[in-house]
């Protein structure tokens, strides 16, 4: 039974990937046709940020779509094909069940859509100063997304406890709803401000959901291990198309609703304290820009890094784009090796 998993998750890792490198020509074409390219703004807000991206205005956006919309895909067909057709294989490649991703990817989709929407609304220039939704504004509904996988976790699940490597279980009982809530928001909210340059929130977000497929695995979460290993099949067909020069960018369809699901893999494995190691370019990120803000807002508009988030400070610093993406992925991959060790270490 060990060996038939392994086969069904590294299948279906292998079959997402063939099946988003197929459907990647549609949606290129599509993208371009309307042309739903990222316009970069050069309203002195920015100045650096503008001087040094304003060769890609025009790329289009929106390219996270090739991941949440060919992990639906598989996660509904498989579902069907296994519920009306007799055949045992189609109901041994399903994966959704209620008990490990049928929230995962409610969450995965919903975020999307909103991401989605913003994204649209960025390159049509509307909304909030023509820039899509007010960031005030998604960040109440992310929370709200989360609220729900909150409750769901809290009242069906009967779930309150937080688990600290080598420390152990701890009780939080309702706390446990705003523990869910922050660690959902703040990882979106990370991973979203990673998604600044070409690959590298595709590679390092690869590798995280790699790691998470992994532990779910040895966990015997077998469903959720094979929902990570879809995702990671489509981060890689994406990657393919991301690497310098990016034919498209992830996106807030991509990056907020991947960073949404991320949280949601650390909080089903109740591994949320090994999170930080496996998406340590993400702590990064969202630490410049808020160490950034701060700086700006209590040192009369001084600031820390030359810009922010962090590999735009490396940018200014004359780095070329390439050396800064591969250096992170190296860091990436260390690092969730690092939290793969802590996790079997404390497993065992």
């Amino acid at each position: 039974m060990f060996e038939f998993y392994v086969i069904k998750i590294l299948f279906l890792t292998s079959f997402s990937f063939i099946l988003a490198i197929i459907f990647t020509p549609l949606l290129t074409h599509y993208l371009y046709k309307y042309k739903l390219g990222k316009q970069i703004r050069n309203d002195g807000s920015t100045p650096i940020f503008s001087k040094l991206h304003i060769h890609k205005s025009g790329t289009p956006t929106m390219g996270g779509i090739l991941v949440w919309v060919t992990t639906l895909s598989i996660s509904i067909i498989l579902f069907y094909l296994s519920k009306y057709i007799p055949l045992p294989i189609f109901k041994d490649l399903n994966f959704l069940s209620r008990s490990q991703t049928f929230l995962p990817l409610g969450c995965l989709v919903a975020s999307a859509l909103v991401g989605l929407a913003d994204d649209f609304l960025d390159v049509r220039k509307k909304g909030y100063k023509n820039r899509g939704i007010k960031f005030s504004h998604k960040l109440i509904i992310y929370a709200i997304i989360a609220l729900v996988g909150a409750l769901w976790f809290y009242f069906k699940l009967d779930w309150d406890t937080v688990h600290i490597p080598f420390l152990g279980d701890f009780l939080i009982g309702p706390w446990y709803i705003l523990f869910f809530i922050f660690t959902v928001v703040g990882t979106a909210f990370a991973v979203n401000q990673t998604d600044g340059l070409d690959g590298l929130a595709g590679g390092t977000l690869l590798a995280s959901f790699t790691a998470y497929a992994v532990i779910a695995f040895v966990l015997g979460k077998y469903d959720l291990a094979a929902f990570c290993g879809v995702i990671s099949g489509s981060l890689l067909a994406f990657l393919w198309f991301n690497i310098t020069p990016a034919r498209f960018f992830m996106g807030d369809t991509g990056s907020i609703s991947l960073g949404v699901t991320l949280a949601l893999m650390a909080l089903y494995t109740n591994s949320v304290f090994i999170l930080p190691f496996i998406g340590i370019i993400f702590l990064a990120e969202a630490l410049s820009t808020i160490l950034q803000i701060i700086s700006k807002k209590i040192r009369n508009g001084k600031k820390i890094f030359l810009s922010s988030p962090i590999h735009h400070h490396f940018e200014a610093l004359g780095w070329p784009e390439a050396k800064i993406v591969m250096r992170f992925w190296v860091i990436s991959g260390v690092a969730t090796i690092i939290g793969l060790i802590i996790f079997m270490i404390d497993k065992t």
